[in-house]
């Protein structure tokens, strides 16, 4: 999300930063003298200073009925998940399913057509030649066309839970990508999108060709958005791409509600998530409150957050195809924020102490002679450790 205060207090000054940090530990000590304790840990009534005198166990099976008592006995640090539900109400609420539901062909029928596919490559003597001689070739786009079919939207949506897309674009929501889509930055295969992927701000400089499978007279609408970038706000995201009304597949021929923009993750803040969502209309929708202006190059008008988009047309939109890829700094990130946004570059980085030199000793004793450690210049340092 948005970057967080503590980054900004990297940037404070020794003394301010030795300050809170003293108030802070203060604080926090004085609320846990004051706090009750939660209940007893465990084994806290074992004497340990007479081990011997403990009971021992005669067989295994005594020791396992023992163990299984102790693992269904309900006790306060084994009930984590109980305590965020008590403390977060919305904390293991179920997700509800705001895409279109998901239609597996019967395993029977998936069963019939396996058969006939292994009888009828049987009988193929040019495929039997061509597996003889390791010239057969496999036909990855009807692969990739099975899998779609098969396993693969769920597999994409374990791939945004892992990365945390539903949570911080749709809370409490979730949708099975049913739509594939093809994005790719460059002419080769090390500019496609898939999901989760890493490319370069430089590769995404300019937008890319998007391809997907849609139906004759049908409409879209397709979103860039990154919700790690926003500078302000830790709940917003920054818009990058948003067309609207697409007919068909022709992502050239559908409305530009706000023109794209490159990638531009800080400097010091890791890898950032963008964000490709499809959605499918239901007809044809008037984005007049969500044009932006053009050319836009206004951070403040590129604000934006998806739940409340989809909110606003969820009568209209079904989100449909999902694809994402990580992105970090580079030097490209430089020239967008001074010639694209006209604004000074953010830089995030730790300023890290002095390091610590104890006074030297005329005559040490029991301690290590360190005196030559502060002019060296190998790695790793030795200074500082004692």
């Amino acid at each position: 999300m948005a970057l967080r205060a503590v980054c900004t207090a990297a940037l404070r000054s020794g003394t301010d930063l030795g300050v809170n940090n003293a108030r802070t530990f203060v604080t926090t000590a004085f609320l846990c003298k004051r706090r009750p304790p939660l209940g007893p840990l465990p084994n806290q009534d074992i004497d340990v200073t007479d081990l011997e005198a403990l009971e021992k166990y005669r067989s295994y099976t005594l020791y396992l009925k023992q163990a299984e008592e102790a693992k269904n006995k309900p006790v306060w640090w084994k009930s984590y998940k109980g305590y965020m539900e008590k403390s977060d109400p919305e904390h293991g609420v179920e997700k509800v399913d705001i895409g279109f539901p998901f239609i597996r062909p019967s395993r029977t029928k998936e069963l019939r057509e396996r058969k006939q596919v292994i009888k009828d490559n049987k009988k193929n003597a040019e495929l039997e030649r061509a597996l003889r001689l390791r010239t057969f070739k496999i036909p990855l786009d009807r692969v990739q066309e099975t899998w779609m079919k098969i396993s693969g939207p769920y597999q994409i949506k374990r791939l945004a839970e892992h990365y945390g897309v539903f949570t911080d674009l749709f809370p409490t929501a979730y949708f099975i990508p049913q739509v594939s889509l093809h994005i790719s930055y460059s002419q080769d295969t090390s500019g496609q999108v898939h999901h989760g992927n890493r490319l370069t701000p430089t590769e995404a400089a300019s937008a890319p060709q998007i391809t997907f499978d849609a139906e004759e007279g049908s409409l879209w609408t397709l979103m860039l958005t990154c919700p790690d970038e926003h500078l302000v706000d830790n709940e917003a995201e920054y818009i990058h791409w948003l067309v609207g009304n697409i007919p068909g597949g022709a992502v050239q021929s559908g409305e530009e509600l706000c023109h794209y923009l490159p990638p531009f993750p800080a400097k010091g803040t890791g890898f950032h998530r963008y964000v490709y969502v499809l959605f499918k209309q239901e007809a044809l929708i008037d984005f007049q409150q969500d044009v932006r202006p053009s050319p836009c190059h206004s951070l403040a008008d590129r604000t934006f957050k998806t739940m409340d988009f989809y909110r606003k047309h969820q009568d209209n939109l079904t989100p449909a195809g999902l694809a994402f890829f990580q992105c970090q700094w580079d030097e490209s990130v430089t020239n967008t924020f001074h010639n694209t946004l006209n604004m000074r570059e953010p830089v995030f980085e730790f300023i890290r102490p002095p390091v610590y030199h104890p006074p030297q000793v005329k005559y040490p004793h029991n301690q290590p002679l360190r005196y030559l450690d502060r002019y060296r210049d190998g790695k790793p340092h030795t200074f500082g450790i004692y």
